[in-house]
């Protein structure tokens, strides 16, 4: 079997840099590159931007923030790849980093280049020519969960990771970080959900389940699978928000993606992964199977579902409101204002005890 590979597109004018000071620094760093690279980009993401750069010899992947605002601890290009440098020999899945750049006469931001995984990535539908059946499917999903478990497991002092953390009291930074950033983002027509922050502060658990590696965006469509076994991941991808903090607001936030067959139509018009297929646990399965494996109590879990869907909320209005202000063109993030307000909505709906 051959990997179902993840397309690119020619690169969006707006994200454009200067092909050649890149190749001229990369020929510094790397050794052997040969020919002038191709420059693609790829379509997925909404936050930093990826490029794939073909020379005559080898494929690399370069990352770099989007012009225009940022959050103040957002796109932090040397940040990842230094989490990255030091999880590598704890944790495999993480691509090796070849070069980084904090030279601005280059492209005038800060980047980094690290491998290319050959394999495939999965996007909003199962490609049929992976050839999965329902307990193909299964397996996969308990896997994807098994190497979160994983990470969560990852010796922080071992890693030197330890200096990432903040110490006890990460899920009351995130709560009231969060929030301060929702009423940020603020633009014209938008939901101030303030009684959604504020059930958020008050139900907050008192003290964190654990100190461990997280890494805050945890989805099948940022992990690599194997190209000859597609139930298999070689690699996880994009490390920009990975931190130490409470191993189940990790999980909260991969499950604010988690879209599942039964969900009603706006919601499912989100989905980005293929969870809805047979074989896909549902939420309450992942919760289960998680908290079975890790050792965690999962029984009161709606706080942690609950957040994951405000942090997710949060994003979605960030990114819009530089839609918003003209700092980005994409067609796409018109929409990501009215995609806020039905996340307010739906958080409100599970507070209230609605999903299930």
């Amino acid at each position: 079997m051959t990997a179902i590979e993840d397309p690119t597109r020619p690169v969006r004018e707006e994200d454009a840099f200067d092909i050649a000071r890149v190749d001229a620094f990369l020929k510094q760093h790397i050794a052997g590159l040969e020919g002038t690279p191709a420059v693609t980009q790829f379509p997925g993401g909404a936050s930093n931007l990826t490029y794939l750069l073909r020379y005559a010899n080898r494929e690399l992947v370069l990352r770099r923030a989007p012009r225009g605002a940022k959050a103040k601890s957002a796109h932090d290009m040397l940040r990842e790849a230094r989490v990255m440098a030091a999880l590598r020999p704890s944790y495999p899945y993480v691509p090796a980093i070849l070069a980084c750049c904090d030279d601005a006469d280059v492209i005038a931001q800060d980047f980094y280049v690290m491998e290319r995984f050959d394999g495939s990535i999965l996007r909003r539908d199962l490609p049929p020519a992976l050839g999965l059946d329902r307990d193909d499917v299964r397996r996969l999903c308990t896997g994807f969960i098994d190497r979160l478990i994983e990470l969560h497991h990852v010796d922080i002092a071992q890693a030197g990771l330890a200096a990432l953390g903040k110490g006890e009291g990460y899920i009351a930074r995130q709560v009231s970080g969060w929030s301060e950033r929702w009423r940020q983002a603020a633009t014209d027509g938008s939901d101030p959900c303030e009684d959604v922050l504020s059930w958020l502060d008050a139900q907050q658990p008192a003290h964190d389940n654990a100190s461990c590696v997280i890494h805050n965006d945890y989805r099948f469509d940022n992990v690599v699978l194997a190209a000859d076994d597609p139930l298999r991941i070689i690699g996880v991808l994009d490390w920009e928000m990975a931190t130490i903090g409470d191993p189940l607001m990790d999980l909260g936030g991969s499950l604010a993606y988690w879209v599942q067959a039964d969900d009603d139509p706006v919601f499912q018009s989100f989905r980005r992964q293929p969870t809805h297929v047979a074989g896909m646990l549902s939420r309450r399965e992942v919760i289960a199977y998680y908290g079975e494996r890790s050792g965690l109590d999962v029984a009161n879990f709606g706080f942690y579902e609950v957040f994951g869907l405000f942090r997710l909320m949060v994003i979605i209005q960030q990114i819009y409101r530089r839609y918003a202000l003209g700092q980005t063109t994409q067609p796409q993030f018109a929409g990501f204002g009215d995609a806020a307000r039905y996340m307010g909505q739906r958080c409100r709906r599970i507070i209230a005890g609605m999903v299930a």
